[in-house]
């Protein structure tokens, strides 16, 4: 199903939560979904620039960002504004929900960065994670959060993050 579909809006709020509440909310414009994972491109949605070390999130970049119903992370391709691809940044998530125009993605605190040439691999936030306490509260989640990652983590390496995206 694309966008152009009579019974899907051709833009979005795309809505993360954190610990139950809201951690960031921003318009995308919607380019696919079809049925299990939901495809929307927006700019960079934070205030100024986010500088991790290894990377720049910086006004002017564009985020082509895929969310799965079954799965759980999302993938977000990031470009600097003259379309040099930087990387991809992956947030582990819960399975995301999409409602009239509102996409809903639970953050479980581990991410992965794969740089733009593939050799740059981070698992990201496994401090935070464990500071959660979700292997505690919800352990399902949590062991299905870890396989995520680990699972992400193979495609990378393994270069075959590109073919989940096609």
């Amino acid at each position: 199903m694309s966008a152009n579909s009579a019974d899907r809006p051709a833009a979005l709020d795309v809505v993360l939560v954190k610990a139950g509440r809201e951690k960031i909310r921003y318009p995308a414009d919607l380019l696919a979904d079809d049925g299990t994972r939901v495809t929307v491109r927006a700019p960079w949605a934070g205030d100024g620039v986010r500088d991790f070390g290894f990377v720049r999130f910086e006004p002017g970049d564009v985020f082509t960002e895929y969310y799965w119903r079954d799965r759980w992370y999302s993938v977000k391709e990031v470009r600097a504004g003259d379309g040099t691809l930087k990387g991809h940044y992956c947030d582990i998530t819960r399975p995301a929900e999409l409602s009239g125009t509102r996409l809903v993605v639970e953050d479980l605190d581990l991410d992965l960065w794969v740089g733009a040439d593939g050799t740059d691999v981070r698992r990201l936030d496994e401090d935070e994670f464990a500071a959660s306490g979700l292997t505690e509260t919800d352990p399902r989640a949590a062991a299905a959060a870890v396989a995520a990652l680990d699972e992400l983590e193979a495609l990378a390496r393994g270069g075959g993050l590109g073919t989940l995206l096609r």
